[in-house]
C-alpha cells in the first residue's frame, strides 16, 4: 500500500483540489485509491454511508476516487459553534464541544482513533492521499498535532508541500517553511508543488530553481489557474468572502453570509444556471429589494445566527421582500429561522437560550442532543430528489400543514405557506436534481438549463485530473508515495 500526502504553506493553497485532482488521475490509472485527512475544520459536511459525517472536501475527494463516502476518511472534524468553541466529531459521531482551553490536550489524545481510521483505509486501497490542514510552519501548534506532521511521522508517510503562488510570496513561504519546522519534520518532505500560476510558466523557472536549491526538494510542477475548479464544491466560508455581486440581466438570489453558516454548498448549484445571479450578502449590505429568491442556508449555531440576522436588519429585508411575494427557501437551520420560535433547552449550541424565529412557517423548533444523520431520498414540486439529513432538533408544524417534501416513500418533510412562497426543508443537497432545480426555479420567471450538478462536477474533475496529469509529475509522485521515510 502507497501512501503520500499533501500539505500546505497555509490555508487556501489547494491541498483539497489537488488531492481530489490526484484521486481522480490516480482511478483513472486503474488503482484503488482512497482520500484521508487526519482532522479537518469545517461547517460544510457530509452524510456517509455509514451514517456518520465528514468534511465536504473529503466527500469530494471521494467521488473524485469513485468510492462510497466513509467516517474513515475524515475521523476528526472541529465544527466551529462560536469564536472559540467547536463542536467534536469522531468517526462521524458528535463526541461534545472542544474549547480553545482543552484544544491541545483532546487533540493529542485523539490521535491513536485517527490512526485507527487509516489503518483500516489503508487496507482498502493500492494508495492512499491524504490532505494536511492549514500548515507545518504552525510551529506554535507542533506539539500534540494529528493534522500535518504530527500524523505524517505517527503514520511514516512522505509528504509533499504545496505553495499558493497567486497570493504572492511562493518563495518566501516554501523556503520559509524548510526553514523554521523541526528538522525531523522537513526530513518527512520529499518536494513541493507550486498552485495557482498564472502566465508564462517561462518567467518562474528561475523562481522554481531557486527553492529546489534552497530547501533541497524536488519540484513536482507547476499547477496554472485551472478553470474546472470554479465548478466544484467549496469547502472553506473564505471563498464566499471574496465573491461580490455584478450587476447583470439575470434574476437575483441572495443568501445572507451567517457568521456560523453551514453547508453553503447547497447553493452551488445555482452557479450553473446561466440565468441567475446568486448574491452571497455580507454583513453590514441589507438583503436586495430586486431579489426573486431569499435562500437562507443552515447554521452551525441558529439561535446565535438568527440574533445576528436582527442585529443586521436582514429580519426587516426578509419580511418586506414576503410582502412583496417574493420567494423564501430555508434550508436546515435556515428551516428552523423561518418558524415562530427555536428554543436550546439543553444549551446544545451554548447557554441555554431561546428566541423567536421570522414567524413566516407555523413551526416550532426545539434542539436536542442527537443528532440526525441520514441519506434521503424524496419528491418535491412532483419532482425526485437525493439529498441528506444533519441536524440536531426536532421541529413541529401544525396538524394538516403542507409538508415541503415527501421522503422515503411516505414521511413528509419541511414545511410550505399556503401560498407556497414560503418553504422549509430539513434536505441537503435538493439543489442537486435538475428536474427539482427547474421546477423550483420556474416559481421565479427563470427557465432552468436543468443540468444535473452531480453531472457537472464529474466534468470538472476529469477535467482536473487531466491538467494535474499535463503539469504534475505524477509518475514521481507515485513513486514517493511508494517510500518508506525513516
Amino acid at each position: 500500500m502507497a501512501a503520500l500526502m499533501l500539505q500546505g504553506t497555509g490555508s487556501d493553497v489547494g491541498k483539497s483540489v489537488l488531492v481530489a485532482g490526484l484521486c481522480r488521475a490516480l482511478a483513472n490509472r486503474g488503482l484503488r485509491v482512497l482520500p484521508f485527512k487526519p482532522q479537518n475544520m469545517s461547517n460544510n459536511a457530509a452524510v456517509t454511508v455509514d451514517g456518520g459525517e465528514i468534511g465536504r472536501a473529503q466527500a469530494l475527494q471521494a467521488i473524485a476516487a469513485r468510492a462510497p463516502l466513509h467516517t474513515d476518511m475524515n475521523p476528526v472534524l472541529l465544527k466551529p459553534q462560536a469564536d472559540r468553541t467547536s463542536q467534536l466529531i469522531v468517526h462521524g459521531q458528535v463526541r461534545g464541544t472542544l474549547g480553545s482551553a482543552n484544544f491541545r490536550e483532546a487533540r493529542r489524545n485523539l490521535l491513536p482513533e485517527v490512526l485507527q481510521s487509516w489503518e483500516r483505509l489503508r487496507q482498502r486501497c493500492d494508495v492512499v492521499v491524504i490532505e494536511g490542514a492549514g500548515s507545518p510552519a504552525e510551529i506554535n501548534l507542533r506539539e500534540g498535532d494529528i493534522a500535518n506532521m504530527g500524523f505524517a511521522r505517527a503514520a511514516n508517510v512522505p509528504v509533499v508541500l504545496v505553495g499558493d503562488i497567486d497570493r504572492g510570496g511562493v518563495i518566501a513561504s516554501l523556503v520559509g517553511t524548510r526553514g523554521v519546522i523541526d528538522p525531523d519534520d522537513a526530513a518527512m518532505i520529499g518536494g513541493f508543488i507550486v498552485n495557482k500560476f498564472r502566465g508564462d510558466p517561462a518567467l518562474f523557472a528561475d523562481g522554481y530553481a531557486a527553492i529546489e536549491d534552497r530547501t533541497g526538494w524536488r519540484g513536482f510542477g507547476l499547477v496554472p489557474w485551472l478553470s474546472s475548479v470554479a465548478r466544484l464544491p467549496s469547502e472553506d466560508a473564505v471563498v464566499l468572502e471574496r465573491g461580490r455581486r455584478r450587476d447583470t440581466d439575470r434574476v437575483l438570489v441572495a443568501c445572507p453570509m451567517l457568521p456560523r453558516i453551514a453547508n453553503f454548498d447547497d447553493l452551488d448549484p445555482l452557479k450553473v444556471e446561466p440565468r441567475v445571479e446568486l448574491a452571497m450578502i455580507p454583513p453590514g449590505t441589507p438583503l436586495p429589494a430586486e431579489a426573486a429568491l431569499i435562500v437562507l442556508p443552515g447554521s452551525k449555531a441558529t439561535i446565535a445566527d438568527m440574533n445576528f440576522m436582527r442585529e443586521q436588519g436582514w429580519d426587516i429585508d426578509i419580511l418586506a421582500h414576503r410582502r412583496r411575494g417574493g420567494m423564501i427557501l430555508g434550508i436546515c437551520a435556515g428551516y428552523q429561522m423561518l418558524g415562530r420560535m427555536i428554543a436550546d433547552p439543553l444549551g446544545v449550541e451554548g447557554p441555554v437560550s431561546c428566541t423567536t424565529g421570522l414567524g413566516l412557517l407555523d413551526a416550532e423548533t426545539v434542539l436536542g442532543s442527537r443528532k440526525t444523520l441520514t441519506q434521503v431520498a424524496g419528491v418535491a414540486f412532483s419532482q425526485q430528489f437525493e439529498g441528506y439529513e444533519m441536524h440536531m432538533g426536532t421541529t413541529s408544524a401544525p396538524l394538516g400543514a403542507q409538508p415541503f417534501a415527501t421522503l422515503d416513500g411516505d414521511r413528509p418533510d419541511g414545511m410550505m405557506s399556503a401560498d407556497g412562497l414560503v418553504m422549509g426543508t430539513y434536505c441537503h443537497g435538493l439543489l442537486a436534481s435538475g428536474d427539482l432545480r427547474r421546477a423550483l426555479l420556474s416559481h421565479i420567471g427563470v427557465r432552468s438549463n436543468g443540468a444535473d450538478h452531480d453531472v457537472v462536477v464529474e466534468g470538472a474533475l476529469e477535467e482536473l485530473a487531466h491538467g494535474l496529469e499535463r503539469h504534475l509529475d505524477i509518475d514521481g509522485l507515485v513513486a514517493l508515495a511508494m517510500e518508506q521515510r525513516g
